[in-house]
């Protein structure tokens, strides 16, 4: 895979988690976003691992507001931001 295309793919995957948060966490999403977006792509294992703490937050967030619809949603792009990771070879899954 090329590194525009790791790129292409994690900002993919960043705006259905910025799309799926609550309004002040879209936020520090879109920022993930745009670093992902323009900084060299030997930062995107840092920049997945960001993103995959981001999605725990913004789980555990709605899990406290009783928010189960967005906790789904948010939980399923996580996932797939750590199946992505994996296959990508930009974080261990263990």
């Amino acid at each position: 895979m090329t590194q525009e295309y790791l790129i292409g793919e994690l900002s993919v995957r960043l705006g259905q988690l910025q799309a799926a948060a609550q309004h002040a966490a879209s936020h520090e999403v879109a920022n993930l976003r745009d670093e992902v977006e323009s900084r060299s792509a030997d930062r995107l294992a840092a920049e997945v691992t960001k993103a995959l703490a981001l999605a725990d937050r913004l789980c555990w967030y709605s899990l406290s507001d009783g928010d189960a619809a967005a906790f789904s949603r948010q939980a399923a792009i996580g996932a797939d931001l750590r199946l992505f990771g994996t296959c990508a070879r930009l974080i261990d899954d263990e």
